[in-house]
């Protein structure tokens, strides 16, 4: 199999970079000043154990490669990307006959919960992916994964009902052999998004991190202890059953630990956009999928909504992290719930 990684900032590369060390067909598909970099420079991915400089070949659109039967498409974009990516690769011809969506694979290595439902309309056969992968991509060209011994965990399964009630198929268990040859944890499972909305409500820190500039202190921890029992309190009124703290920990702990990276701190992906400047942030797909899920069920989610509203300001008025104090959120969160 080839593996088209499409969106190869920090997850992306992780994956792309790693596959491609342990000698898997790998095509990266970047733009910009990242793109150029990874064509003249080849990709610098920082493990524990070191630097790797891999060749690996990079394209910066569909157009630019002919798609093969044998390929894997990885979409590693952001949520608010989605759509756009999966709409310029899904009509794509593959050799001999039919599109990419007719007949390709697509794997959506991304946070959040929405990712699957937009490629299934787009692709008949979707896999979900419970990206556990800290790693960090702020220069182009040069992505970071600090953990070990495995790079990240990849719970991985099949979407949606014509998979015949087998999230563990064939195909998803082809992937995983070779991502477990890449350093990666790959288990395969029937429920992937159980996995899935666990790492949700992980990922409701997020827009903390990236609006407060960290999470460790009392006020932040407060905030994200409040969105995360909203979030509990939503999923628990929409009859949806997620993966536990502590299976998620379980998972991780002793597989992928952050290692000592000298110069390097791994910070969250919200925290990322804001410090790259990429202009979007993916908060709408997450807290914003427990404010929507919530406003579908009758639960408030006044944190939620705080931290969206604070998140998509970010973005607007250009803040780099650290725009807002949590005491400033918080502020406004009590402000909301008096109006």
């Amino acid at each position: 199999m080839r593996y088209i990684i499409i969106g190869s900032g920090a997850v992306g590369g992780s994956i792309g970079g790693r596959l491609h060390e342990s000698g898997r067909s790998v095509v990266l598909v970047a733009r910009g000043a990242h793109f150029e970099a990874l064509r003249d420079n080849g990709l610098r991915l920082t493990v524990p154990t070191g630097t790797l400089t891999l060749d690996v070949p990079v394209v910066a659109r569909p157009e630019d490669v002919a798609l093969r039967a044998d390929d894997v498409l990885v979409l590693a974009v952001k949520t608010q990307d989605s759509v756009a990516a999966l709409d310029a690769w899904a009509a794509r011809p593959v050799a001999g006959g039919g599109t990419a969506g007719e007949r390709l694979p697509l794997v959506c290595a991304q946070n959040g919960v929405e990712n699957e439902r937009l490629a299934l309309r787009r692709f008949r056969e979707v896999y979900g992916v419970c990206v556990i992968l800290p790693s960090t991509y702020l220069n182009p060209g040069e992505v970071v994964a600090p953990c070990g011994p495995y790079t990240g965990a990849l719970v991985m399964g099949r979407y949606g009902a014509d998979a015949g009630g087998d999230g563990a198929d064939d195909t998803a268990r082809r992937i995983a052999g070779d991502l477990e040859k890449a350093h990666f944890l790959a288990p395969v499972v029937a429920d992937v998004m159980r996995w899935k909305y666990g790492k949700l409500l992980g990922n409701l820190a997020n827009v903390v991190e990236a609006v407060c500039g960290s999470a460790s202190d009392a006020a932040a921890q407060e905030l994200v202890a409040r969105a995360k029992a909203e979030g509990a309190a939503v999923l628990d009124a929409a009859g949806i059953t997620c993966a536990s703290d502590a299976e998620i920990t379980g998972l991780r702990s002793g597989t992928v630990d952050p290692q000592p990276v000298p110069g390097e701190r791994t910070r969250g992906s919200s925290w990322q956009s804001l410090a790259r400047g990429a202009g979007s942030i993916e908060t709408d797909y997450l807290n914003g999928e427990l404010v929507l899920l919530g406003r579908e069920y009758g639960v408030p989610t006044p944190v939620n909504a705080a931290l969206q509203d604070a998140a998509r300001e970010s973005v607007r008025r250009g803040r780099e992290p650290g725009g807002l104090t949590a005491g400033e959120l918080s502020g406004r969160i009590a402000g909301s719930v008096v109006g």
